[in-house]
């Protein structure tokens, strides 16, 4: 896969979810995609929840044949341990999917430690202007919500920069407007639903558009 503008999507086959792929995870995609400039044959990928980590690894363990750890951070060290010699044995990449890299990371088990220090971290980082939106499309998209893009620019521009705050703004609005014809969200209908939430971290506008 090449790298490309917003959306694109890279399933690993029909049933999967689309990922979206901007400034915020494109890096992480790479290293993903030539993961034979690994010095080892495992990473750790990292970064907030609700970043869409666990389905790009997913994504890769099933293109790749390799294995997953998700929430590696509360995974059995040993097992771990020999997860991680098993991937080089049989040349089969290991993904871990963690909150956190050590040292932040604590890890009490000195030859996993040691391991874990020579594999490469994958950080997805919280969502760019453009990720925030393609985000908010998808999801409106998938509930079925009908939302112009100037509305999901004027949401885009009042959220918290984070995958977990799209998500409850999306959950909020589908409760605001159930029940209503059409599901059609415009800016005074989002204003009406939000107005006074905190899930917005700038002030709703008086004037309507």
């Amino acid at each position: 896969m090449r790298q490309a503008e917003l959306p694109l999507g890279w399933p690993a086959d029909a049933s999967e979810d689309e990922f979206l792929i901007g400034e915020a995870n494109a890096r992480a995609v790479r290293m993903l995609e030539h993961r034979a400039s690994w010095p080892v044959m495992a990473a750790i990928i990292t970064g907030p929840r609700k970043s869409g980590r666990s389905l790009l690894a997913r994504i890769f363990a099933t293109r790749s044949g390799g294995t997953l750890v998700d929430d590696a951070q509360d995974y059995d060290e040993t097992e771990l341990f020999h997860a991680w010699n098993r991937a080089q044995a049989e040349r089969k990449p290991l993904l871990m999917v963690a909150d956190a890299v050590p040292p932040e990371w604590e890890v009490q088990l000195p030859d996993l430690r040691s391991r874990l220090a020579a594999t490469p971290v994958l950080r997805i980082d919280p969502p760019d202007d453009a990720l925030m939106a393609a985000l908010l499309e998808r999801l409106f998209e998938r509930r079925h919500i009908l939302a112009r893009p100037d509305v999901v620019q004027w949401l885009a521009r009042r959220i918290e920069r984070s995958y977990v705050a799209v998500l409850r703004v999306v959950d909020a609005i589908e409760d605001g407007i159930e029940g209503r014809r059409g599901r059609k969200l415009t800016i005074p209908v989002a204003k009406e639903v939000l107005g006074g939430s905190p899930l917005l971290c700038e002030p709703i506008e008086d004037e309507e558009r």
